[in-house]
């Protein structure tokens, strides 16, 4: 499983750290040879980055299937970020109202190295089998939420973002340069809300938009998903609840722990 990541100059916790990485990104309990295939570094050195992480609690090596996946320490860890990062806590409560309120599925989501990472996912009453789940990591430049923020970014900020993306055709419509793209985020802007038109998988659409600062600063977005039978279009008439449960997310992290100097 091919995972872009330069660690070299991070020394052994950097490839402890990409090693972790691997694990976690089959999905499943995998074995030495699967992490040896695309490993960057030598078999002896993934033996003992292995060995390590095995013996510190981090991942549980089973003996009998000769697999590795993540440990109890490490779930720990990651229900403990997860618990602090505090966008996902403060919109649990949003989310389930704004699920209710359109039976679609609803999803919330940051930007994480110019990607996306959903932290938090509501099923339809009818559920449509697509890629996001909270945890996961997708694309920015063919996903409602990715556009959504990526629109609301800073010029350094979105140009080192754009930087970052692989433009890689998911569909016919998925939108495959930069300048292209820029003309998308302008639209976006000017709208207050993205659309994923089957950009990023065939069949699904979804209407986004951003949760923002007061001054502007990009937090998060939140999406509702559905499958193109009714088209993109026919999306916006989520567009009043969907602007509801940004504007409370954004509210209570105003309040709580994202205050700009200078907001009011």
């Amino acid at each position: 499983m091919k995972i872009e990541q330069d660690t070299s100059g991070d020394g052994t916790v950097g490839k402890a750290l990409d090693v972790l990485d691997r694990v976690a990104a089959f999905g499943r309990p995998v074995r030495f040879s699967q992490l040896l295939e695309d490993a960057p570094f030598p078999k002896a050195t993934l033996y003992r980055l292995l060995q390590t992480l095995t013996n510190q609690g981090m991942l549980r090596f089973d003996p009998e299937a000769g697999t590795y996946a993540p440990g109890m320490r490490l779930v720990r860890m990651a229900h403990a970020a997860w618990a602090a990062s505090s966008l996902a806590p403060v919109a649990r409560v949003h989310l389930d109202t704004l699920s209710r309120a359109v039976g679609e599925t609803v999803h919330l989501a940051q930007l994480d190295g110019g990607q996306v990472l959903y932290l938090d996912k509501r099923h339809a009453t009818r559920p449509v089998p697509m890629y996001s789940e909270a945890g996961k990591v997708g694309p920015a430049y063919c996903t409602g939420v990715g556009k959504a923020m990526l629109a609301y970014l800073p010029e350094a900020e979105l140009a080192a973002a754009l930087g970052q993306q692989s433009w890689h055709r998911f569909t016919p419509a998925t939108i495959t340069d930069p300048d292209t793209m820029r003309e998308e985020l302008a639209a976006i802007r000017a709208a207050g809300h993205a659309f994923d038109r089957e950009e990023h998988e065939p069949g699904i659409c979804c209407v986004a938009m951003p949760i923002l600062t007061g001054g502007g600063r990009v937090l998060g977005a939140v999406s509702v998903t559905s499958s193109s039978a009714g088209e993109p279009a026919a999306l916006t008439r989520y567009l009043p609840d969907l602007a509801r449960a940004v504007e409370r997310i954004a509210g209570e992290m105003r309040d709580w722990r994202f205050p700009d100097r200078g907001e009011s």
